[in-house]
């Protein structure tokens, strides 16, 4: 998992802390170019750090799930693990 730092890991604590939202919301939250985030969420949703939820498929909400919690508090090991290591550490503890 090729994590974006530190935006990943501020889009992640975003939706821990403010819950379901949407890439227009969270780019003003972020101060972050809201293109660049509708880029990285489908991403993240692909680590399975976080989910898309309904109603609509394409509505564009996304919610952190149990995994993207894990990942945060495992955060400050990224930069000395690696993307490789750091997912292993991150399954780890999630299982």
């Amino acid at each position: 998992m090729k994590l974006t730092q530190p935006t990943d890991f501020e889009l992640l604590t975003a939706l821990d802390e403010y819950g379901r939202n949407v890439a227009a919301n969270l780019s003003i939250h972020l101060d972050r170019d809201r293109a660049y985030l509708n880029t990285r969420l489908p991403q993240l949703a692909d680590y399975g750090l976080v989910r898309r939820v309904g109603p609509s498929e394409n509505a564009g909400l996304y919610e952190i799930t149990d995994r993207g919690r894990v990942a945060l508090q495992y955060q400050s090991q990224y930069d000395e693990l690696g993307p490789e290591q750091y997912e292993s550490v991150v399954d780890d503890s999630f299982c």
